[in-house]
């Protein structure tokens, strides 16, 4: 589980093995963020473009694994090799020791768990082998599917911030839970 300042560490599951973006998995995430739900409640640009993929893969990531910053796993079945979503870590500057913890999933493999177990992983990485204090989790007001993964993985449900989450110039009510090393079990 070793990480360098070029990537972050590949983690493996019991299902899942979950690596930093690689060139050859463009095509796959650009395929994922086509799904009209991923580009509801994430970031990711809309219309998710072709060069989207290649920036999330070749500059965003690389440049945050280089700095730390902002890790980010690309999430794969362990038997298909199949892309089944995305984890990242992202550092907060404002608060030292605290991270964001975010995820995307491909709509063809929704409610297999494997969002949680990708979760559980990366929670677990972040709080014990990067030694952060505490990971927060958000999600805009009504994404129900994220706050169940969120739950699954033991966050801890902390309330509801008004007009807080931008996303593409419009400001959403978001929900924020957090997990503690305390815990993990």
């Amino acid at each position: 589980m070793e990480e360098t300042a070029a990537e972050p560490a590949t983690l493996t599951t019991e299902r899942l093995v979950l690596r930093a973006p690689r060139e050859s998995d463009i095509d796959a995430v650009f395929a994922a963020c086509q799904d009209p739900e991923i580009q509801r409640w994430t970031v990711v640009p809309s219309p998710y473009r072709r060069e989207d993929a290649e920036y999330f893969v070749r500059d965003l990531a690389v440049e945050g694994g280089r700095t730390g910053a902002n890790r980010i796993w690309c999430v794969f079945e362990r038997g298909s090799g199949a892309l089944v979503g995305s984890q990242a870590l992202v550092l907060r500057p404002h608060d030292p020791g605290s991270a964001e913890i975010g995820w995307w999933a491909v709509k063809e493999f929704r409610g297999r768990g494997y969002t949680t177990e990708a979760a559980r992983a990366v929670s677990r990485h972040g709080l014990r082998e990067l030694g952060l204090r505490r990971l927060e989790w958000q999600a805009y007001v009504g994404n129900e599917g994220s706050r169940a993964v969120a739950e699954k993985a033991g966050y801890r449900f902390e309330g509801t911030l008004r007009s807080y989450a931008e996303q593409r110039g419009v400001f959403h009510d978001a929900w924020i839970a957090s997990l503690l090393p305390a815990d993990l079990h």
